[in-house]
């Protein structure tokens, strides 16, 4: 059997060690299974200290290819079919809420300082800085220019 990288698999856990998991996986109509490793890292988003506590032998898990070295090696992830999938229904919910909207024009709105980057806010403060120091300088053009100390 071929895996394919970045496609999404159902395998059993066959082994668990310090640093990983292996797991079985079996095509459909394929009599032969390819064994591939879960490094501990790609379990969970969260921190494993042991692998246990996520997982166990012959539990049923989805897994995702996320590399073939050149020696055969297969390298799997949980967390990435976790979210593949996630993303895969999600974007498949949207597209039956959604309706195709016609674009129309609209004016930029000003956006809410809770709602900025620190660029976005960085770029504004920039912006009035600049036209207050243009104010000042016409202001004081305005009155001659020259102030005579005494």
């Amino acid at each position: 059997m071929q895996l394919e990288v970045g496609q999404i698999y159902e395998g059993i856990v066959k082994g668990i060690t310090q640093y990983g998991a292996f797991v079985e996986v079996t095509g459909e109509g394929e009599p032969k299974a390819v064994t591939g490793m879960v490094h501990i890292s790609e379990i969970t988003n969260s921190f494993v200290k042991d692998i246990h506590d996520y997982l166990s032998e012959n539990d049923t898990v989805k897994v995702k290819v996320i590399g073939v070295t050149p020696q055969g090696k297969i390298s799997m992830s949980i967390k990435q079919a976790a979210a593949g999938e996630e993303q895969a229904q999600e974007q498949r919910q949207k597209k039956r809420r959604e309706a195709p909207k016609p674009r129309v024009w609209e004016p930029k709105r000003s956006v809410p300082q809770s709602e900025m980057t620190f660029e976005d806010m960085l770029l504004r403060f920039k912006q009035h800085s600049e036209e207050n120091i243009c104010d000042l300088k016409r202001g004081s053009e305005r009155k001659g220019g020259s102030r005579s100390r005494k």
